[in-house]
């Protein structure tokens, strides 16, 4: 039976409100890493704007940066608060009323982690109609995309949010990004060892002791944003697939193979939780390169959605394999780059070899990159070399680039031009 949760009082509504609105000033004396997404966030449109990504990834952060750099009055409603826990579709007009008590007119609104009530979208359908310009986060892509879907048809913009790109990263502990001094080099590569090791969660960065942080986050969304969400039912089979995919990321899916560890009955609820967690943003799905949608939609590669996932999880191990967490750096920054530049990424597996990623925009092969570590060893580098000339010729794209730790240089290989770069070169440019 349902536990039935009691109304919230509207004089708890207010104060609630009330207390959240000096948790805005506060944010107003802090200093913030500015990220490209804010220029994505149109607040003159008629369109509500969706901005969605991973629990901590900044999604907050960045419509309240859009927001106060507009130097507009907009009212403010998290519904990421124990305290308006229960609350339903129904009290959202109280929630409405009491914002105009408190930030008086207004014709903007952030509403923040609003997927938490249901049916809240019939309330942002109503308040596009009543001309406000509405901010929207979530931390669940299917719950958000369905229902804007169903009720916000052609009236909504998504902007995807990732924890810190590497440049922000740096931008964000005050590291010289343009400097070519031996120190500033120095500097730059160091700071892209710890990212590598860190990975990019905003908030993880200011915290003195942040060793349980990604831990209880991984842990924070898998009961959270998905098992009480979907009425998961076996849950400690869930929790025991999803630790042991973000243990062995990146890798190719085989329900197969984890129906038999697992002991699973069905394939498909294996592929249900696969779905989950990317719905949840903890796993990143790279489809396979190929003209057949059928092998396009059954043969995905995932990656974890940071590197910190990686290593800093209880019983994790994946944080060993450096070539692993390069790989997924890249991808990460790719797919980053693919939202505003409105481009696919895949990746390319034959029996005669492999490519990490085929860069497209619609069926145009725009960049074949491969991503190694070290190729110091001539065997790693003849290897990787023959990924590349092997996605060139099924492609048909010259435009071949091989990322590592620390090569710098052109080499040709039987007629092809493939430019080597490090990896923290390639994600400070633009």
């Amino acid at each position: 039976m349902n536990q039935i949760v009691p109304k919230i009082d509207a004089r708890i509504i207010e104060k609630i409100v009330a207390n959240q609105r000096e948790e805005l000033d506060y944010r107003r004396t802090r200093r913030y890493c500015y990220r490209q997404e804010v220029e994505l966030v149109d607040l003159n449109s008629p369109q509500a704007q969706v901005v969605i990504g991973v629990r901590r990834s900044g999604k907050s952060t960045l419509c309240f940066q859009a927001l106060e750099q507009a130097h507009i009055n907009y009212a403010y409603a998290d519904f990421d608060d124990e305290r308006l826990r229960g609350i339903t579709a129904m009290q959202l007009d109280d929630v409405l009323e009491v914002l105009y008590k408190c930030y008086g007119d207004f014709k903007h609104i952030f509403l923040d982690e609003i997927q938490n009530i249901e049916g809240w979208h019939l309330f942002v359908n109503r308040l596009l109609r009543m001309g406000m310009h509405v901010v929207v986060t979530g931390s669940n892509a299917n719950l958000l995309s369905s229902e804007l879907a169903t009720h916000l048809t052609g009236r909504n913009k998504e902007i995807h949010l990732y924890p810190f790109s590497f440049a922000e990263y740096c931008a964000f502990k005050s590291v010289d990004v343009t400097s070519m001094s031996t120190k500033g080099v120095a500097l730059r590569r160091k700071a892209f060892d710890d990212y590598m090791c860190e990975g990019g969660f905003p908030e993880k960065m200011s915290m003195d002791d942040s060793s349980a942080y990604v831990d209880d986050l991984t842990k924070n969304v898998l009961v959270r944003d998905i098992e009480q969400r979907h009425h998961v039912v076996h849950k400690d089979a869930f929790e025991r697939i999803s630790n042991h995919l973000l243990n062995i990321c990146p890798t190719i899916l085989s329900a197969n193979d984890l129906t038999t560890m697992f002991n699973v009955k069905s394939k498909s609820t294996i592929g249900n939780y696969v779905q989950y967690l990317q719905e949840a943003f903890l796993l990143i799905e790279v489809q396979k390169y190929s003209y057949k949608s059928k092998i396009r939609m059954t043969q995905s590669k995932v990656y974890a959605v940071d590197v910190a996932m990686m290593n800093q999880r209880e019983n994790a191990f994946a944080g060993d394999n450096v070539g692993w967490r390069l790989e997924t750096i890249v991808l990460v920054e790719l797919k980053r780059r693919a939202r505003i530049k409105n481009l696919d990424i895949y990746y390319l597996k034959e029996r005669s070899g492999e490519c990490d990623f085929i860069v497209c925009r619609a069926n145009k092969v725009l960049q074949c990159i491969q991503v190694s570590y070290d190729i110091s060893n001539p065997k790693t580098l003849k290897r990787e070399l023959n990924g590349l000339l092997l996605a060139s010729k099924q492609t048909k794209c010259d435009n071949l680039l091989l990322l590592t730790d620390n090569v710098n240089q052109e080499t040709q290989v039987t007629g092809m031009t493939v430019k080597i770069q490090p990896v923290h070169e390639r994600c400070l440019d633009r």
